[in-house]
């Protein structure tokens, strides 16, 4: 079969807010943010309220966004009045990602979850939510053990320890941290007039602008005037071995959430993957049951399509751990579920051309031998690529002429190859074992 000379891409679709639905081959979507802690009661009620308004299916998104899939245009507004009577979501907005350990990670440099409250009352009373794109994102970064890096985000603020105490490194644009443009550092005081001077830029050039459009039509420049009166130029970093630097500081390798964290006060958080980021409400009410047993308390969703267990300690940790992979959940950081990433695909994405998740699991199995954290695999049911805009080492697009492989590249890329669907499991296994058997001999 001839491989095209492109995979064309499809924009990807508005955020779909508790407000305002998505419509998906499964009935209406919605996505939420948490804000913090989720007490397992109140998670339990989440659950029973995905399960009698909508599906009984939830996701948690690579950026720790829960989506409950399956509502009507009937349920879908007393799905949101159940989840405004709880109180754990932000309102639909602009998104304000956080550590998922922001606050009681005993590394924090700074109260990530107070600037984050700050910057929404902020935001809440000016118009510029109302003038931004939907997608337009800030990440704060706490400078804990769980960083921020690997997640997109228009402007990005970073906790450093100086000698005279914290300051707030801030980015713009880019598809991580590696990638952002730098602008300086601001004090902890100024975070949130910086935040909204660089949003100010992007609402003055119109709604659908995005931090990355701004720095490739102007460059840098513009956004470095606005916060210019604001950056600290005489800060000075802590030594290295100063014990109450942050982790980020000492060393650049970064910690995945699965598995035990120690945080304040001893005791524990423990993280689980959800497999491919989609579970049922029964199996995810399970979790929160065993969780308690073993002492937890609440629940916080991560980046990487985890859940993060809190109020454990380092005895029951283990049991808990066995039980939740006992459901089903990733429990180790080396399980290769953990490095295929699936979109929904068809029939549940109305824009999907092949079952993404339902061939995710097959792809993992074949593959297990052969993946790990180097080499990751991205099913996208069509070329929007909602799952994972970055690249990957090996991309299958779904495509109405079969399955398109890409490699080191997004689903916006030119394919090598196009397989068949009943083809692509013994596939992708002999690439993944060609490039790591390569790998191996270098």
């Amino acid at each position: 079969m001839t491989a095209p000379a492109l995979t064309l891409p499809r924009r990807r679709g508005a955020c779909p807010g508790l407000s305002a639905p998505m419509a998906t081959g499964d009935g209406l979507l919605v996505r939420l943010l948490p804000t913090g802690t989720i007490a397992l009661d109140a998670f339990a009620t989440l659950c029973a309220a995905a399960r009698q308004h909508g599906n009984g299916i939830i996701e948690v998104t690579s950026r720790g966004s829960i989506q409950i899939r399956g509502l009507s245009a009937a349920t879908a507004p007393r799905f949101a009045a159940a989840i405004a009577a709880l109180g754990i979501a932000a309102e639909d907005g602009i998104a304000i990602l956080m550590n998922p350990l922001a606050g009681l990670d005993a590394e924090d440099i700074i109260d990530a979850g107070a600037l984050a409250a700050d910057l929404r009352l902020a935001l809440a009373r000016s118009s510029l939510a109302r003038r931004l794109s939907v997608k337009v994102s800030v990440a704060i970064d706490s400078g804990g053990v769980l960083d921020l890096d690997g997640l997109a985000a228009d402007v990005r603020l970073r906790a450093e320890a100086m000698q005279d105490g914290a300051v707030i490194r801030i980015g713009i644009g880019g598809g991580d941290a590696d990638s952002a443009s730098q602008l300086g550092t601001v004090s902890v005081s100024n975070g949130i007039a910086a935040v909204t001077g660089l949003l100010e830029v992007l609402a003055q050039r119109g709604r659908g602008v995005r931090a990355r459009d701004v720095l490739a039509a102007e460059g840098v420049g513009v956004f470095r005037t606005a916060v210019e009166d604001l950056l600290v130029t005489s800060a000075r970093p802590r030594e290295s071995g100063d014990p109450a630097l942050g982790s980020r500081l000492r060393g650049n390798e970064r910690k995945a959430p699965i598995g035990t964290h120690p945080l304040r006060d001893g005791i524990f958080a423990y993280g689980v993957g959800v497999a491919f980021g989609h579970a049922d409400a029964i199996s995810l009410q399970r979790l929160a049951e065993v969780a308690k047993t073993a002492g937890a308390n609440s629940v916080r969703a991560a980046p990487s399509r985890a859940l993060m267990l809190i109020g454990l300690t380092r005895q029951t940790a283990s049991s808990f751990a066995a039980a939740a992979e006992a459901l089903g959940f990733i429990v180790r950081a080396d399980d290769p579920r953990r490095h295929v990433i699936a979109c929904a695909g068809a029939p549940i994405c109305a824009s999907a051309d092949i079952a993404a998740r339902s061939l995710a699991p097959q792809i993992a199995a074949t593959a297990a031998p052969h993946l790990d954290g180097s080499f990751k695999i991205h099913i996208s049911g069509c070329a929007k690529g909602c799952a994972h805009p970055a690249p990957a080492a090996l991309t299958v697009v779904g495509t109405s002429s079969g399955c398109a492989l890409i490699a080191n590249g997004s689903t916006h890329d030119a394919p090598f190859k196009i397989v068949a669907t009943n083809e692509l499991p013994a596939t992708v296994a002999n690439i993944a074992r060609g490039i790591k058997h390569k790998d191996d001999h270098v």
